[in-house]
């Protein structure tokens, strides 16, 4: 009996010991073993080439009515379009506007607008200072671009442009938009801003830099 189970430890192990030698890598000029066939050498079609197999006789199909490419489904139509539900223009930014925000809109406000519109958004950019022929861009600071229209509609035109002014949906991003928004309005309030808008330390920084201002003529005329 002990001899029996020598043996079957024996079978084992040379079993094991030969299984694990065929793990080891191999080459072998045959052709691989492919289960299914059919799969392994289906027929593919290049771009635009005809295909038998629909009835319009094209290869390339088009996506399934309604379908979105993943990321894409854009539900949030006042975040994606700055519109409402119902299709009307919002009033406020959708988003929070934030120090970094608005900093990221001066950077890309800077690249896409200045050009036209002037760093302080007074339409007075190089392009149309510099008797390009160009219509001239409107100013920022009009009332009725800073009281009479929503941000929905700034970023309608940065999106989509008005009049001369083409859109910009392609090389500015739908967040990158609303940050020029938040700029824009941002430079609106720089040259309408109240004296209870500001805080206490602006103030006395004004009144510091008025009053050097004040001595440092003095001792000009003197």
């Amino acid at each position: 009996m002990r001899s029996l189970l020598t043996s079957s430890y024996l079978t084992l192990a040379l079993a094991a010991l030969v299984l694990l030698t065929g793990c080891r890598e191999t080459r072998s000029e045959r052709e691989p073993i492919q289960p299914q066939q059919n799969m392994y050498y289906d027929e593919s079609f290049g771009p635009q080439e005809a295909n038998s197999f629909f009835e319009n006789r094209m290869a390339d199909r088009a996506p399934v009515a309604g379908a979105v490419a993943r990321g894409h489904l854009k539900e949030d139509s006042r975040f994606y379009t700055g519109r409402d539900e119902e299709g009307n223009l919002i009033e406020r930014i959708p988003i929070p506007v934030t120090r970094e925000l608005l900093e990221r809109g001066q950077d890309r406000y800077n690249i896409y607008c200045a050009v036209c519109h002037g760093q302080a958004g007074d339409g007075q950019g190089i392009i149309m200072t510099g008797d390009y022929g160009y219509t001239p861009a409107p100013t920022y600071h009009s009332s009725r671009l800073r009281d009479e229209v929503g941000d929905g509609y700034l970023y309608d035109v940065v999106a989509n442009g008005v009049r001369s002014m083409p859109g910009y949906a392609q090389q500015i991003s739908v967040s990158d938009r609303w940050a020029i928004v938040g700029y824009m309005r941002a430079l609106q309030r720089s040259q309408f801003t109240e004296e209870d808008d500001l805080p206490a330390s602006a103030i006395r920084e004004i009144e510091q830099g008025r009053s050097a201002n004040i001595q440092g003529g003095r001792i000009g005329e003197e």
